[in-house]
């Protein structure tokens, strides 16, 4: 049975350890760890010797490390290495998506297929029996801060009409005036940077996670 997932976005500028402690003290299910090479998209953060360190503090948490970089193929071993727990890669990234699946899959890290705001639903299609999550991005990947796009919404009915047991994450401008959207569309992961790091914690998680409760029927 789905249920839901609250993920606090640790991204670049974060004071890491402190700060992602706080948010999984207040409840997040996982941090969802933002890694961008400045070719895929325009900005450049983290890359695995942070999340290694980070990993060193912070032995327990599963880590989602969203690959928003140009070659995903050459980053999985470092991933793996580094601490990672599910490999999220963009499907606009890579010339050969099957390969790669099976590539993160031997590492033992599970797959996330990430789909930017201009990629259908339908271009994943034969791929998800294949991953453990989709995550459809409300936002352009590359920078924290943006709005919410509602138009994103029927993607993700789409997916879960589709697939009623698959883990839908949706990641960019959630909080508490966006979730109900989200939620009603079928998302049950949800990321959100700066709607927790800006606010009472445990209180944004806690509504986040009761919308989606609300709409799972749990």
């Amino acid at each position: 049975q789905r249920r839901p997932n609250l993920a606090a976005r640790a991204g670049h500028g974060v004071r890491k350890k402190i700060d992602t402690q706080k948010v999984l003290d207040a409840g997040a299910d996982y941090l969802h760890l933002d890694v961008m090479d400045g070719h895929f998209v325009p900005n450049i953060s983290w890359g695995a010797p942070v999340i290694k360190c980070l990993r060193k503090h912070i032995s327990e948490a599963f880590f989602d490390c969203h690959m928003m970089v140009s070659k995903p193929e050459q980053w999985v071993d470092d991933i793996k290495d580094a601490g990672g727990d599910q490999f999220t890669f963009h499907l606009e990234a890579t010339q050969e998506p099957t390969k790669l699946i099976d590539q993160i899959k031997k590492t033992g890290m599970k797959v996330g297929m990430a789909l930017k705001p201009g990629t259908p639903a339908a271009a994943c299609f034969d791929l998800v029996d294949k991953v453990d999550m989709v995550l459809v991005m409300t936002v352009e990947p590359g920078f924290g801060g943006q709005s919410f796009m509602e138009d994103m919404m029927p993607k993700v009915q789409e997916l879960r009409q589709r697939y009623p047991t698959l883990d839908i994450e949706v990641d960019g401008g959630l909080g508490p005036k966006t979730i109900e959207a989200a939620a009603a569309a079928g998302a049950n992961m949800i990321v959100a940077g700066s709607s927790v790091f800006g606010g009472n914690q445990k209180e944004v998680i806690n509504l986040l996670r009761a919308t989606v409760n609300k709409h799972l029927g749990t």
